[in-house]
């Protein structure tokens, strides 16, 4: 037998197909899962119950401090499930992309002693920020039926499209977060003041007509092409569409070409992903040595 019949069906140990590799070693990523939601719970008496305290709780805060105190519904009507509609996705985009950065620096131990695809680690924060995510629509989601939320089959469609975009963004940033931060320690501080503006470069406390108010007639509308390039933006905006406008009955406000965008914001995220697993991949056979 020939050493390449006998090499057949073998590959250098340590190399990995990316991505690929996390769909083939399923158990693997649901025992990271659930080792993450372990620990995080350790000692906890409700345990996940949580997940939905602390959503109740902000729904409330936001609908009697902001809501009723501030008079924001006068301005947008059923402004609580305007505004907590934009923030369960940034409070999702936010776990996800910094708990992406620091997954190979939490599971150092696992990444210098043995060998599994490191791209499970980045993949269960996103697993786990889902999980809290989930909780936190179930609260909307109540919050938007006493507001008289009927959707329509369009109103799902960008529900299910704003989370896919977000969810590609987190993973494809998250990639390239936790890639960066084994070399460069400084990377995780730097996501987190990037976290602490998306609220305000997203229409999530805001309409983005005013936006387009001051940024729509500068250089003919370049600035406003920027802000929508931002995938944050249309995200928001069709979670907004899905949730907040049939408590409202019209689609008035709603920005213009939203598909159009929405669809532009996915291929964005697409590309991110690309380049967030091809840098993670670039760097994998350092992760050991360094860490």
């Amino acid at each position: 037998m020939s050493q390449a019949e006998t090499m057949e069906g073998f590959r250098a140990p340590g190399r990995s197909l990316g991505l690929v590799e996390v769909f083939r070693k399923r158990y693997l990523l649901r025992l990271l899962v659930h080792k993450e939601l372990r620990v995080r719970y350790r000692g906890s008496i409700l345990g996940m119950l949580w997940s939905y305290a602390k959503p109740a709780t902000q729904f409330l805060v936001f609908y009697f401090a902001i809501g009723v105190f501030m008079q924001m519904n006068r301005s947008i009507p059923n402004y609580v499930v305007y505004m907590f509609s934009g923030v369960v996705l940034m409070n999702y985009f936010s776990e996800a992309f910094g708990n992406c950065t620091r997954s190979l620096i939490g599971n150092q131990d696992l990444v210098k002693k043995i060998y599994l695809p490191r791209e499970l680690f980045p993949c269960s924060s996103v697993w786990v920020a889902f999980i809290h995510f989930f909780p936190q629509v179930v609260i909307l989601l109540v919050g938007a039926f006493v507001y008289g939320w009927r959707p329509g089959l369009g109103h799902l469609a960008a529900i299910m499209l704003g989370f896919l975009i977000l969810t590609v963004l987190s993973l494809g940033l998250g990639l390239l977060g936790a890639a960066l931060n084994v070399l460069y320690r400084d990377t995780e501080n730097f996501v987190d003041l990037i976290l602490m503006v998306t609220t305000w470069t997203s229409p999530v406390l805001y309409k983005v007509q005013m936006v387009d108010d001051v940024l729509g007639h500068i250089h003919g509308g370049l600035w406003m092409i920027v802000y929508n390039l931002n995938p944050l933006t249309p995200a928001v905006e069709l979670f907004h569409y899905g949730f907040w406008s049939p408590t409202v009955g019209v689609n008035e406000g709603m920005p213009p070409h939203l598909w159009f965008w929405g669809f532009v914001a996915l291929a964005c995220s697409l590309v991110l992903l690309f380049i967030g697993e091809s840098t993670f991949r670039h760097f994998d056979g350092r992760f050991a040595q360094e860490l």
